[in-house]
């Protein structure tokens, strides 16, 4: 017997991104382009919640609004959800306690995961939209170390300003630069750093050209949520198949 369960109003999309309100263009490998995902997501966005009173702002202001929008994305059928802002690990106690689901905020929660594999002496350093406001608590509340090594794209030409601002013409190729000038001062400045994690998703498009730049491995919004995708649908494998002992 084939049994089916329901329970749900939409299938086939287990991934919910909470999402900043913006107008800026969302290039391939961002989290806002659906062409990034090689599976179906659902998104909300979070009336109000703009880039720049997240990042320089206090996002627990409102949680409220992240609640509510979160909640639409589970009754929407989502197993788990995450957001378009690594500043929003503030929020990660509170929205998966209100959500009943998984959720995962930040792509900081990557870094004691990293941290565990890199050999003795060596450490995981952060790169993050906005230096200047990224504080300890950002990083405990991932579960990252506080006195994690950081570098922002702060002095850049346009990443900061542009995507914090919600440009609605964007420069890619001169943000593409101040990513790879801020991963080339981070591994200056910390010669222990053995591996990167992008805290801002819209530094995702950019990950293949930092890791050729420093030769660390990045770790960015897409690894993090194809890792959390693959325990909320794991791959069905067929038992014997193409198995090369003829199985």
């Amino acid at each position: 017997m084939d049994v089916q369960f329901g329970g749900k109003t939409v299938y086939g999309a287990t991934i919910g991104i909470l999402m900043l309100e913006t107008r800026f263009p969302r290039i391939h490998g961002d989290i806002g382009n659906a062409w990034t995902w090689d599976f179906p997501v659902h998104y909300r966005i979070v009336q109000g919640a703009t880039p720049d009173n997240i990042v320089r702002g206090d996002p627990r202001m409102m949680l409220d609004q992240f609640i509510a929008a979160g909640r639409e994305l589970v009754q929407m059928g989502c197993d788990g959800i995450t957001t378009n802002c690594g500043f929003l690990s503030l929020l990660q106690d509170d929205l998966k306690q209100a959500l009943g689901v998984p959720v995962a905020t930040s792509s900081l929660m990557q870094v004691p995961m990293v941290q565990a594999m890199l050999p003795v002496g060596k450490r995981v350093g952060v790169m993050t939209i906005s230096k200047a406001t990224l504080t300890p608590d950002h990083l405990v509340a991932a579960g990252a170390p506080a006195d994690t090594p950081v570098i922002g794209t702060d002095q850049g030409k346009c990443f900061t300003r542009d995507v914090l601002s919600d440009a609605e013409i964007i420069d890619f190729a001169a943000c593409r630069q101040d990513n790879l000038e801020a991963a080339a001062m981070l591994v200056e400045q910390h010669k222990d750093i053995g591996a990167i994690v992008l805290e801002c998703t819209n530094m995702s498009p950019y990950a293949a050209d930092i890791r050729k730049k420093t030769g660390l491995p990045v770790f960015s919004i897409h690894s993090f949520v194809n890792w959390f995708q693959a325990g909320l649908l794991p791959k069905k494998f067929a038992p014997g198949l193409d198995d090369p002992r003829g199985f």
